[in-house]
């Protein structure tokens, strides 16, 4: 999903990411979060597929930089070094309180700072 249209759902209110994988298969003992392909629906709206990957050198460069930062959303410049024409990278860091249901089922609640309301984003995490 680009970063435009996950901005753009954020700004509405609420934000629902449901990613879910098949039961069963090659895989079949693998936890949840193990999972390596998922269909992923935004707000109910089929928006693609994601994919379980390492973390690449530009991937440790973005955790690092944002490392010192508790909970916000900002900006964050491109990395001089960097030749692949990479710009700026949008990151939100917030605390996110996990629910299991069942092996085949979890879910991630983003928690607002201040304990009002309830959360903006969740995260379900679905083996169907």
């Amino acid at each position: 999903m680009p970063t435009t249209s996950l901005v753009k759902e954020m700004a509405s209110g609420l934000v629902r990411i449901a990613l879910e994988c098949e039961r069963g298969g090659v895989n079949s003992g693998l936890k949840l979060v193990e999972e390596l392909t998922w269909r992923a629906y935004c707000n109910g709206k089929k928006c693609g597929y994601a994919v379980r990957r390492e973390c690449g050198a530009a991937d440790w460069r973005v955790l690092r930089a944002v490392e010192p930062v508790s909970m916000g959303a900002g900006m964050l410049p491109p990395a001089k070094e960097s030749g692949e024409g990479e710009g700026e990278i949008m990151y939100m860091r917030a605390r996110f309180e996990r629910v299991v249901g069942s092996k085949d089922s979890e879910a991630f609640y983003m928690m607002n700072p201040d304990g009002n309301g309830g959360p903006e984003l969740s995260i379900y995490l679905l083996r169907a």
